[in-house]
């Protein structure tokens, strides 16, 4: 609860300025945001405390459109089937650069078919085991998954999920060998983790928050390139001897390809503006989430880099498509 005020509170507030690239193009109509997530999580929450921040600088409402399941391919026709004019947008996510390579049809290409237009933030992905656990280091888990080959389980939410296929890639970079259980979501994860059936997890530190500050799991190290913002104490994966281990889940705005260039322009000026916002940058902070923004190119570099990525990921792990 204490999460959403400060993102409310964060929203309630004025924001000023505006940008070349928004007096460029302005919508004419609302703007619609659509979600490939159920309200309430921390991806919908940051889709909402951006799209009020934008909705002030560009004139015109930004309403968020809810549209989960099927791994955002509901969500990603629904943009397929509105006009290219900027008026509509989806929220993209590792998903989405996962998608390509793990379902054996698509009804869109996402690097075809989505213009991208700006990334709104990261969730670090923890390491982490129950504290009675004999591992109480990462450097411990390494040396015991080394010195048992195969007999050791560690756990993850749904196979093909990005935290799944990130378990996979540090099997393969830190050439080990255990059994990877997919479980369908966070409270089974952790109540197996808690009772031993998996000697360690990989999770996104949101949802695991309140259980990481009480002391109920224990975080072994981020996997992404720098430490977590909200973990500063907690190694990475390659400052543990991982070698090219960088995995972040993120969340990016996209349009559809054929958008004109000066709507993508003023959408990602406004949301690089509210980003800069110290209070909505603590807010979403608080919320596990660090805030990123930058160009359109950067966006683009990031989606064809984690298609590509998964895309062998899913190959060398064997998992199959769906």
């Amino acid at each position: 609860m204490r999460r959403r005020l400060l993102l409310g509170t964060a929203l309630a507030l004025p924001v000023i300025g505006t940008s070349r690239a928004q007096a460029a193009w302005r919508p004419d109509r609302p703007i619609r945001m659509l979600v490939p997530f159920a309200a309430g999580g921390v991806a919908d929450l940051t889709a909402r405390a951006v799209a009020s921040r934008i909705a002030e600088r560009l004139g015109q409402p930004v309403v968020i459109d809810n549209r989960p399941g099927a791994g955002g391919i509901v969500a990603g026709q629904a943009l397929m089937g509105q006009p290219a004019d900027g008026h509509t947008l989806l929220v993209a996510s590792n998903g989405t650069a996962i998608s390509r390579a793990l379902f054996r049809t698509l009804p869109f290409d996402p690097l075809r078919d989505f213009a991208p237009v700006v990334t709104m933030g990261a969730f670090p992905i923890a390491v982490v085991n129950a504290p009675n656990s004999p591992d109480a280091t990462i450097a411990a888990l390494l040396a015991r998954l080394r010195a048992n080959p195969g007999r050791l389980n560690i756990g993850t939410i749904s196979a093909g999920s990005t935290q799944n296929l990130s378990a996979e890639l540090f099997k393969i970079r830190s050439n080990t060998r255990f059994e990877t259980i997919a479980f369908p979501a966070t409270p089974q994860l952790m109540t197996a983790l808690l009772r031993g059936d998996v000697d360690a997890a990989f999770e996104i530190t949101g949802p695991i928050a309140g259980q990481v500050s009480s002391g109920a799991i224990r975080v072994l190290a981020t996997t992404a390139a720098t430490r977590a913002p909200t973990l500063p104490d907690v190694p990475t994966l390659m400052e543990a001897g991982v070698p090219d281990y960088d995995v972040a889940s993120w969340n990016a705005i996209v349009a559809r390809t054929g958008t004109p260039a000066e709507a993508i322009a003023a959408i990602n000026a406004a949301v690089n503006e509210a980003l800069s916002s110290g209070d909505l940058r603590q807010a979403l902070t608080q919320v596990g989430v660090d805030p990123r923004g930058g160009t359109v190119q950067a966006m683009g570099q990031l989606l064809a880099a984690d298609t590509a990525r998964w895309a062998e990921v899913i190959e060398k792990a064997g998992i199959e498509r769906q």
